[in-house]
C-alpha cells in the first residue's frame, strides 16, 4: 500500500498557468508535464502530484455554472483517490467559483484549495510560484491523519481564506483578495500558522455533490438616482426567482415610495429579494436606520454579512435543490457552509 500523500492539481486556466513564448513574446498555456523543470522545488515535497487540465482551458471571465458542475464532477470522481485538491484558476472570478463549490460539495472532508496569480508562472517576479507551492502544502497538511483544512479555500499572497467569505478587491497588487467579515484560516510566513478555531471541522460523512444550479437569479447594485422603471424592468425578468440588491452601508436604500412599491410588488409576487451590502466589511442590519426599516417591513431578506459572490451562488444551489421558496428563504438566512454569521 502506498501511504504517500497524494494531491490532484486541476488547472482550469488563468494567469498562473501561462508562460511567455521565447520567440513571439506572447503568453501561452504551460505544459504541466514539465512542471518539475519549471519548479524543481516540487521534488522536495515527496508528495504524489497528479494533474488534470481542462480542455479547452477557460479564462476566468468565461466561468459559468456548467464549468462549476464539471469541476465538482472531477473532484467527485477522484475524491477517494487523493488526500487533497488544488485548483488553479483565474483570479477574476475565483471567489465566485470557490463559493459555488463550497455549496455544491456537501460533507466535504478534504481540502479544496483555489489559487492563482497576478503574474504568469514563467515570469521572474511571479507570485504564482509561492502561491502554488504553499497551496499544495496546505492541501496535504494533516494532523492525526485528518486534513487540517477540510473545506473550500482560497490561498493567495500569504493568506488562506474561506472561499465563500472572499472577495477580489485588487487587480494589480499580489494581495488581491480580502475576507472582510471572517478571520484568515491560516497566515503564512516562516511557518504556516493555522487558525484552527475558525476552520470548519470534518463530519466524516459521505460526500454529496449537487450539480443542479438555477440561473434565474440576478444582482442589482443601487446607486443614487436609480430609476424605478429600470428596477421594475429588472425585477420582472422572465424566469427570475431571486434578486440580490446591493445596498448602501449597513443595508440602506432609498425611501422613495415608487422605489419601495416596486420592491413590495415583486416580493408579493413571490420573488426573493436579498439585501447585501456594497461594503466589503460589515453587515446588513435592516431596521438600524429609517432607510432600511421599510425593506424589512416589505419582506426583503437580510443577507447579513455575506458576500455578493456567496449570496448569488448560494441562491443558484438552493433553487437547484429545492422547489419550495419558503425553504430557500429560510436557508438564505442560515449558515450552511460557514458563509454567513448567524
Amino acid at each position: 500500500m502506498n501511504d504517500q500523500t497524494s494531491i490532484l492539481i486541476i488547472y482550469t486556466g488563468g494567469t498562473i498557468g501561462m508562460i511567455r513564448d521565447m520567440d513571439s513574446g506572447a503568453l501561452a498555456p504551460f505544459n504541466f508535464e514539465g512542471i518539475y523543470d519549471q519548479i524543481p522545488l516540487l521534488k522536495k515535497y515527496h508528495y504524489r502530484l497528479d494533474f488534470h487540465c481542462f480542455d479547452p482551458l477557460l479564462d476566468s471571465s468565461n466561468v459559468n455554472p456548467a464549468f462549476w458542475v464539471e469541476l465538482a464532477s472531477i473532484i467527485e470522481s477522484n475524491y477517494e483517490k487523493y488526500d487533497g485538491f488544488v485548483v488553479l484558476h483565474g483570479s477574476d472570478t475565483m471567489a465566485y467559483s470557490a463559493s459555488a463549490l463550497s455549496f455544491m460539495l456537501e460533507n466535504l472532508n478534504k481540502p479544496v484549495i483555489f489559487t492563482g496569480s497576478q503574474l504568469p508562472l514563467g515570469e521572474i517576479r511571479t507570485d504564482g510560484r509561492e502561491n502554488f507551492l504553499t497551496a499544495i502544502e496546505i492541501a496535504a497538511a494533516q494532523e492525526d491523519e485528518t486534513p487540517i483544512v477540510p473545506e473550500v479555500c482560497i490561498y493567495f499572497e500569504n493568506q488562506l481564506l474561506r472561499g465563500n467569505r472572499t472577495v477580489k478587491y485588487n487587480a494589480e497588487f499580489f494581495h488581491a483578495f480580502v475576507s472582510g467579515n471572517y478571520p484568515t484560516l491560516a497566515d503564512v510566513g516562516v511557518y504556516i500558522k493555522y487558525n484552527k478555531n475558525s476552520i470548519l471541522k470534518p463530519n466524516f460523512k459521505r460526500l454529496k455533490v449537487h450539480k443542479e444550479l438555477e440561473t434565474g437569479v440576478g444582482i442589482i447594485k443601487l446607486y443614487p438616482g436609480i430609476s424605478t422603471a429600470f428596477l421594475n424592468t429588472a425585477l420582472q425578468s422572465e424566469r427570475l426567482k431571486a434578486m440580490i440588491i446591493e445596498t448602501f452601508g449597513s443595508g440602506n436604500a432609498p425611501t422613495d415610495l415608487g422605489f419601495l412599491d416596486v420592491l413590495r410588488n415583486a416580493v408579493s409576487d413571490g420573488l426573493l429579494v436579498i439585501n447585501v451590502s456594497q461594503c466589503m466589511t460589515g453587515s446588513v442590519d435592516q431596521g438600524k436606520y429609517q432607510t432600511s426599516m421599510e425593506l424589512e417591513r416589505i419582506g426583503v431578506i437580510s443577507g447579513k454579512d455575506t458576500t455578493t459572490e456567496s449570496a448569488i451562488t448560494k441562491l443558484m444551489y438552493l433553487f437547484g435543490r429545492y422547489h419550495d421558496v419558503d425553504k430557500v428563504r429560510t436557508l438564505m438566512q442560515r449558515s450552511i457552509r460557514g458563509e454567513v454569521t448567524e
